[in-house]
């Protein structure tokens, strides 16, 4: 099973690289009256990053709410 995790990644990690060296256009970022210009590749790497974070955090807090609810019962 190991193998096949490996593999995914690898095959992830390839499929990004050759998405970075492709698009390397800028595009303009507008937030709250903040404006950028940054690469592509780098604005899905940012995103992909705090979709990680945020991923991780409700993870979290799912998990612990449902240990206080299993706890809350005994």
């Amino acid at each position: 099973m190991r193998v096949i995790y490996a593999a995914v990644l690898l095959l992830f990690v390839m499929a990004a690289a050759v998405f970075c060296v492709q698009n390397l256009g800028s595009v303009a970022i507008n937030y709250l009256g903040w404006q950028a210009m940054i690469p592509v590749a780098l604005l899905v790497v940012i995103v992909y990053l705090l979709g990680m974070v945020t991923g991780w955090g409700l993870l979290s807090f799912l998990k612990r709410s449902l240990r206080r609810a299993t706890e809350a019962k005994k």
